[in-house]
């Protein structure tokens, strides 16, 4: 009587095929999508059972975006893998390839550890109780079992630089990549005639030739530029119709200072900022272009009249990556979120100053009697405006979120801002299934965050809300995107050109001289 074939001797149903390929999925692919089973088209797919290990230990993560797509991918493959047959064998996907689970023999059966191919790979990568080790070791397998080309997909750079050393064809996950990115100045320059700028500057708008607007997306930034060398900015609005930019003078946050834009590009992220009818902003910024400053400075313009559109600003960035918990930290949410947007409470600080800026023409003089006088009327002014100031019993914590302010030290004027409610802290961690509706929500270092997290955060804002996303793509701690798999990047590509998203790169620092030669050069 013929017993039961064994686990390892049930082979996967790879297709042999000179087009077809062989892909290995590690597991921070899954992760990060895991959607992909179904983004590699009619080619072969096995998933190391080490992987599954993985996913196991993560889908407890209850509050994260890990834990959430760990046990997503768990259920699609319950789906894909109803059987233990289905899962040894394969299955064929509906576009076309296969899909299959494999336990790598080299390392389920003592007697294989001794052939040439694993003696190599552990002369090189010896310590197999890594999983990184062993997912790259059942690649290998397939590799030597079944002649379509066999490749390692991975977002792990360690990963793929241990698995070329073994002689493994690895890569990124390609599907939410953009071709590339854009390394120079936001904006363009579009040569007209000095009537056409002359009559641009009366009118206040004007029609471009065909050529010139094909080449044009939606509410892009351009700088007019005659043959005399005038110039003037303006913003492109479709069917070769370009019109100057609206921003006042300057931008105010209530009880604070007026603020204008520095420089051109300045300008230009003001006025997406300001446009009502632009509901998404992306913006890409080196340290000290300004970024927070006019983001923040632009939303409390907005929300601090009774007519506004918006009730208040949220502010908000990933703690390392979307979902991060921060249960560890002491305190309120604000309390814990408190060191991740510093740079917003610093923001706020300019701003909303605790004291009002000395003129340094009288900065040495001898303060009058009178000038005295006038001083504090409007420091009672500014109370008003801020708000009653905290009982000498501090009962409020107000100060907790945005400063250091003891029980009897004064409340900052920005503190009584988030005290009130006008400005929010928001934890990314608990944001899925949130409606944001009549916020001005500003995402901060989004180029920390995965495609489908930024998804996920979009996908909050409802009517009458506006979001920013706003980073720098060059700095990335995220050791599972880059410059061109980021949120913010890829945020950026997909929404070229729609009516409602408008994109801004700031490439002057603003901050001080210092600042922008270290963001240069260092």
């Amino acid at each position: 009587m013929e017993s039961n074939p064994g686990p390892a001797a049930l082979k996967p149903r790879l297709k042999v095929s000179a087009k077809a390929k062989s892909f290995v999925l590690d597991t921070n692919v899954l992760l990060h999508d895991p959607q992909s089973i179904f983004k590699f088209e009619d080619n072969n797919l096995a998933i190391p059972v080490e992987v599954l290990e993985e996913l196991d230990a993560i889908k407890t993560e209850q509050s994260t975006e890990r834990g959430r797509n760990a046990r997503r991918v768990h259920r699609i493959l319950s789906e894909l893998l109803p059987d233990s047959r289905s899962m040894h064998e394969g299955v064929k996907l509906a576009n076309g390839g296969t899909l299959s689970v494999i336990i790598n023999p080299w390392l389920a059966d003592p007697t294989l550890k001794d052939t040439p191919a694993m003696v190599a790979f552990r002369a090189i990568l010896p310590d197999l109780g890594k999983k990184d080790n062993r997912i790259i070791a059942a690649a290998l397998y397939v590799k030597s079992c079944y002649p379509p080309p066999t490749i390692l997909v991975t977002k792990d750079v360690n990963v793929t630089l241990k698995a070329r050393a073994v002689g493994l064809e690895a890569q990124d996950y390609l599907n939410d990549k953009v071709a590339s990115v854009d390394d120079e100045g936001d904006y363009r320059e579009v040569e007209v005639t000095i009537y056409e700028l002359q009559r641009f500057a009366s009118e206040g708008e004007f029609t471009l030739e065909d050529e010139t607007a094909k080449t044009l997306t939606l509410n892009e930034y351009v700088l007019l530029r005659s043959t005399e060398g005038k110039t003037m900015p303006a913003r492109y609005y479709g069917e070769g119709r370009v019109a100057r930019l609206k921003i006042p003078d300057w931008i105010k946050a209530p009880g604070g200072i007026p603020v204008r834009g520095r420089n051109l590009e300045q300008q230009f992220f003001m006025d997406a900022l300001l446009d009502d009818s632009i509901t998404l902003v992306t913006c890409f910024g080196k340290a000290g272009t300004g970024k927070t400053l006019l983001s923040i400075g632009c939303a409390l313009h907005q929300t601090h009249d009774e007519h506004s559109r918006y009730d208040g600003v949220s502010i908000s960035r990933p703690v390392m990556a979307l979902g991060k918990d921060i249960g560890f930290l002491p305190g309120t949410m604000e309390e814990k979120m408190k060191p991740w947007l510093q740079p917003y409470f610093d923001a706020l600080e300019v701003l909303i100053p605790s004291k009002p800026p000395k003129d340094p023409q009288f900065a040495a003089k001898k303060v009058s009697k009178k000038h005295r006088k006038g001083s504090s009327a409007l420091a009672m002014s500014n109370a008003a405006l801020s708000g009653p100031a905290p009982s000498s019993n501090g009962g409020g914590n107000g100060g907790a979120a945005g400063g250091s302010a003891g029980p009897n030290s004064p409340m900052k004027p920005y503190e009584r801002l988030i005290k009130s409610g006008l400005v929010e802290v928001e934890a990314l961690a608990f944001i899925r299934g949130r409606s944001i509706a009549r916020r001005f929500f500003i995402l901060d270092e989004a180029q920390q965050l995965t495609p489908h997290e930024v998804k996920t955060v979009i996908t909050r804002i409802s009517e009458g809300s506006k979001i920013v996303l706003i980073g720098d793509p060059a700095q990335i701690d995220n050791p599972y995107v880059d410059s061109r798999s980021n949120g913010l990047v890829y945020c950026h590509d997909r929404m070229k050109g729609q009516s409602l998203a408008a994109h801004v790169k700031l490439t002057k620092g603003e901050r001080s001289r210092l600042a922008e030669l270290a963001a240069d050069l260092l």
